[in-house]
């Protein structure tokens, strides 16, 4: 019998944590009978009522089991890391929020048995933000044309991920993963199915913008050179720009030489311009050291506190 194993991340989800536990264990007794399964909460050092919830439900199903982080290790390690704890043939990725639907499990089981190593459900509408959806949308486009490789638009990770995808993640070793990234680079063209996304079910998005931005520097510095090669062009163009300035303010000098201050308008919004396009490709070429700072420290991805229903694996 294959073993599905459903990892679901969580922080600060009281009020999801168990309808979405109860609604995932109908559906596979519903229909998906034919298949053992695990599905694993990985909680992310949530400060309400979450973790004393999860332990009621590892005690009343042992199929259900829980990861307690000893801190909050960020949004990309703690998924990453609960993906690589799972044991089954393959892993499907949800979120705690209902925002991926429960209902697509047997389709997407389906077309694992069909031969795809990698279901990827990407999002063709959603009833987030208006804004928020153009900003996504741009920065994908962004990273996809900028890219070496071919990256998947409105991608939020909820799929599936066959074991021998979740064995070459455990051979990487990178404190910085950036998981849609991976599925573009490692699968190249996965399985596609699109989904409207509803809204939240309950409870409160912890989403923000440094995280969003967060997710938006991994992706540019993990995957593009775009950073690099924007600062050198820029740079290359204000040079010259400075140059021409410089030639037109002396000769403007040259031929205005009796009126003291003429010019200087020019010369002042230059240096302005050209200051602040340096400021702004140093702080990219920070984030490029930052991330080259991040891998070569090495550190864990996640510290555990506490394990629930994992004793035999042991």
């Amino acid at each position: 019998m294959k073993k599905i194993s459903i990892l679901i991340p969580c922080y600060n989800e009281e009020e999801n944590v168990i309808p979405i536990a109860n609604a995932i264990v109908e559906e596979m007794g519903k229909n998906l009978a034919d298949y053992d399964y695990e599905i694993i909460f990985i909680d992310n050092d949530s400060k309400d009522n979450t973790r004393p919830l999860l332990r009621e439900i590892c005690k009343r199903n042992p199929k259900v089991k829980a990861i307690f982080n000893a801190k909050n290790f960020g949004q990309f390690n703690s998924p990453y890391y609960g993906m690589l704890q799972t044991t089954g043939d393959c892993t499907i990725l949800v979120c705690c929020d209902f925002q991926d639907p429960i209902e697509m499990i047997p389709q997407i089981i389906a077309e694992w048995e069909k031969g795809a190593r990698i279901v990827s459900c990407i999002k063709t509408a959603s009833k987030e933000n208006r804004i928020m959806r153009f900003l996504r949308t741009c920065y994908y486009k962004i990273i996809k044309k900028m890219s070496d490789v071919d990256q998947i638009e409105h991608f939020t990770g909820f799929g599936l991920y066959d074991r021998s995808f979740l064995d070459i993640l455990r051979e990487l070793n990178d404190p910085i993963p950036f998981m849609k990234g991976y599925v573009a680079e490692f699968c190249g063209h996965p399985y596609v199915i699109k989904y409207k996304q509803p809204k939240r079910q309950k409870g409160k998005s912890w989403g923000s913008f440094l995280r969003l931005y967060d997710v938006a520097m991994v992706g540019i510095t993990g995957y593009t050179k775009i950073g690099i090669r924007a600062a050198v062009f820029f740079g290359f163009l204000t040079s010259v720009l400075s140059f021409i300035m410089a030639i037109v303010y002396l000769v403007y000098k040259l031929t205005h030489w009796y009126s003291f201050n003429a010019g200087v308008a020019p010369l002042v919004v230059g240096m302005f311009f050209i200051s602040g396009v340096q400021m702004f490709f140093l702080g990219m070429m920070g984030e490029y050291i930052l991330s080259v700072n991040e891998r070569i420290r090495r550190r864990p991805l996640v510290i555990e506190k506490t394990r629930l229903n994992f004793e035999e694996e042991a």
